[in-house]
């Protein structure tokens, strides 16, 4: 088969319709099984809503949801396919109870799925859940160091069934990014070192000849012959992410689709403001803008007079006083007269300005947490036995559950997070898309070949 790969895109943006129809044109589809879509038996949408009280009651409603959500993409997927290509299932390790939702969806679609890619975080574990059911096992990376901490720790014991290696790149790809704290976010790195360095790895351990899936700024082809039939890359295959959002099978808005032509370089924006602490890249649009606004208007407190934390400042609805700096306390006071007239406390001994009605927006998202990350920096649950990261909760980050399934599922594409690949400008400079062409995945596909 053809070594194009859909990305997988979580909350429904790449479900079976998108996946089976690119598997149908012989590429490897990918459905996210991150919280997907369910449907009844007439094929209606179940809403998803949450009616416990606590946040654990409500993370079991989330593991339910996810299972059958999980299990009706990759009926879908595989219908769609009509038996070809191949069809992988995508999910987050740092997603809220990961384990059992793996375990919910792959022992319900045996035949249905060929393998499970896997990304943000350390999936030490996937191998062995998807030796369990006889599937190939792709884990995402984005340094040669990640994969030889996987290979050492985990994955030396299950070599046949490693079905290929993906590499995302940290500063083009889409959504969660895997910089890690020696990389500057800043300062881009070529890819093809990187990845050559990934491959010396993966020959030290006899896997000359397993795939490498270059993720992340994949475009034109035409723009990566170099890497085709290249020694010191050996086999690889090209991952895209953005690209499968401008077709007719892709489940998102007719809003969201016509905003991807609009964009215009220097709109996708990394950033780190996601509660699962990683960075990621998006577009700059209201959303984005107002987290940039929370974290700028942001001054250090101390609840005592110390050093130049002198200056008395009133919190919360009780007036309670912590201790500004003078240069500070200035700044408050002119955010406090353009409105932004409620301060919230941040686990960084900070306060930031904000509206009341984003406060108690704020709160009331905190409050109904359903515990979708296995740890969470906006509201502090975590898996553990505590359900907390022992930490307060950060309102300078966001509900991702809330706005990813409001994006997928309304119209409205400028106050939610529009997660976006860095080359996501190009759809509107790119002649395949003049007058409003919008392609079917088959006829993507086609166009892919011709190295454009």
């Amino acid at each position: 088969m053809l070594p194009l790969v859909e990305g997988g895109k979580g909350i429904s943006v790449s479900n079976g319709e998108s996946s089976g129809a690119w598997a149908a044109a012989n590429g490897v589809g990918t459905f996210s099984a991150v919280n997907a879509d369910a449907h009844d038996a007439d094929g209606n949408l179940i809403p998803v809503v949450y009616r416990g009280k606590t946040r654990r009651e409500r993370h079991e409603e989330l593991i339910a949801y996810a299972i059958k959500g999980g299990i009706t993409q990759a009926r879908t997927a595989h219908e769609r396919s009509n038996g070809q290509g191949r069809i992988h299932m995508n999910v987050l390790w740092e997603m809220g109870a990961v384990e059992p939702i793996l375990h919910g969806i792959l022992s319900e679609t045996k035949g249905l799925v060929h393998g499970v890619t896997c990304g943000a975080g350390m999936p030490f574990k996937l191998a062995e859940i998807c030796v369990h059911y006889g599937l190939y096992y792709y884990p995402i990376v984005s340094s040669a160091r990640a994969f030889r901490i996987l290979w050492k720790r985990a994955y030396s014991r299950f070599p046949e069934f490693l079905g290929g290696v993906v590499y995302e790149d940290p500063w083009l790809a889409g959504g969660h990014n895997g910089l890690s704290n020696s990389e500057d976010p800043q300062v881009p790195e070529p890819p093809m070192p990187r990845v050559i360095e990934l491959r010396k790895a993966m020959r030290e351990v006899g896997l000359g000849e397993t795939p490498i899936f270059m993720a992340g700024g994949v475009w034109w082809l035409s723009e990566w012959a170099d890497w085709l039939d290249n020694p010191e890359l050996g086999p690889i295959s090209f991952q895209f992410g953005t690209r499968p959002l401008l077709t007719q099978e892709s489940p998102i808005s007719d809003s969201w689709k016509k905003k991807l032509v609009t964009l215009e370089k220097g709109e996708i924006a990394l950033n780190r403001f996601s509660p699962t602490g990683f960075y990621s890249s998006g577009v700059r649009n209201s959303f984005l803008k107002n987290l940039e606004g929370r974290s700028a208007r942001q001054v250090a407190y101390s609840v005592e007079p110390v050093g130049e934390h002198v200056q008395p400042f009133p919190v919360g609805a009780r007036g309670r006083l912590v201790y500004l700096a003078q240069h500070d306390c200035e700044s408050a006071e002119v955010w406090v007269s353009q409105g932004f007239t409620a301060p919230m406390r941040t686990p960084s001994s900070t306060l930031i300005f904000v509206t009341p009605e984003e406060s108690k927006d704020i709160l009331a998202d905190q409050v109904n947490c359903m515990g979708c990350l296995s740890a969470c920096n906006f509201s502090n649950w975590a898996q553990n036995d505590e359900w907390s990261t022992g930490k307060k909760a950060d309102p300078r980050s966001f509900c991702i559950q809330k706005t990813l399934q409001e994006i997928s599922h309304s119209e409205d594409v400028d106050n939610q997070l529009m997660f976006a690949g860095h080359q996501a400008y190009r759809f509107g400079q790119d002649p395949f898309y003049a007058n409003g062409f919008v392609p079917t995945v088959k006829q993507l596909i086609d166009r892919l070949q011709t190295g454009f």
